[in-house]
């Protein structure tokens, strides 16, 4: 029995051609990419439009930079952007370059709503670095001009503020608002750093920001600490107790020269 040739129709064909096409230009795209590169697509704004349009607002999206330096401050920020004036290019900071960042900084400063609050070295200390960062945090959503109904925080742990909060782990990446606070409050500490280093020549602040790296680590084991460091963190407390060892040999050996001396006279 003779098989029945199937007919292509019009629509087929056209739907068929569709098909070849997008498979050519999707192995195209592919090919521009270089080796070993995976395309990351950028943050968006549909989690705020969605409440927007429930009439919620204004949006908020928070987040923090500096809970894992040995020095300096913990930095919040907070941002309201304007849907109708969202700088191009926003993303999660630590995907930007130096330059970018400063550029989207002021792009986001003249365009958005935002504040910033600290964390203290000292409060570090005394909550510990989570509660510090998440109390930072919520100063930060207070201190907006106008209060936000709905807040985007990055990480797991909701924060204790008078309206809805969201976590949202790995929300730098995921929801625009977020990553626009994340580069308000890298930029803002990183400035901070540099002003920190002119009070504090020899540390490196300028450049690693207060980061355990080696050149940081060995100025702690030749200088010391400074009123800027966290003195909970392990290795400030390896330095600290290092410089007072040192402190009380120098005394002693003072004191036995002295002894020596006196000995001498007598």
């Amino acid at each position: 029995m003779r098989r029945r040739r199937r007919l292509r129709t019009i629509p087929t064909m056209i739907r068929e051609k569709s098909k070849e096409q997008a498979k050519g230009k999707s192995k195209e795209g592919l090919a521009k990419l270089p080796k070993g590169v995976i395309a990351v697509a950028p943050p968006g704004f549909r989690r705020e439009r969605a409440l927007i349009k429930r009439g919620i607002g204004p949006v908020a999206g928070c987040d923090e930079a500096g809970r894992g330096p040995l020095a300096g401050p913990v930095v919040a920020a907070a941002v309201v952007l304007d849907p109708k004036r969202i700088p191009r290019g926003i993303d999660d900071s630590k995907r930007l370059t130096p330059e970018r960042r400063e550029e989207l900084f002021e792009e986001i400063c003249a365009t958005s709503s935002f504040a910033v609050a600290f964390a203290s070295p000292a409060r570090i200390d005394r909550d510990n670095i989570l509660r510090a960062s998440l109390w930072a945090l919520a100063r930060a959503v207070h201190a907006l001009p106008e209060m936000p109904r709905h807040v985007f925080v990055d990480g797991r742990d909701r924060l204790d503020i008078a309206c809805d909060c969201e976590a949202v782990i790995g929300g730098d990446g995921l929801v625009v608002s977020i990553a626009a606070a994340s580069i308000i409050a890298k930029v803002t500490r990183d400035r901070l750093m540099c002003a920190l280093a002119q009070d504090c020549p020899g540390y490196g602040f300028e450049s690693h920001k207060g980061y355990a790296v080696p050149e940081h680590l060995e100025a702690l084991r030749r200088l010391g600490p400074t009123v800027h460091h966290r003195r909970l963190f392990a290795p400030v407390v390896a330095a600290r107790e290092r410089q007072e060892a040192m402190t009380v040999e120098s005394v002693v050996t003072k004191d036995t020269t002295i002894e020596v001396a006196i000995s001498a006279v007598i």
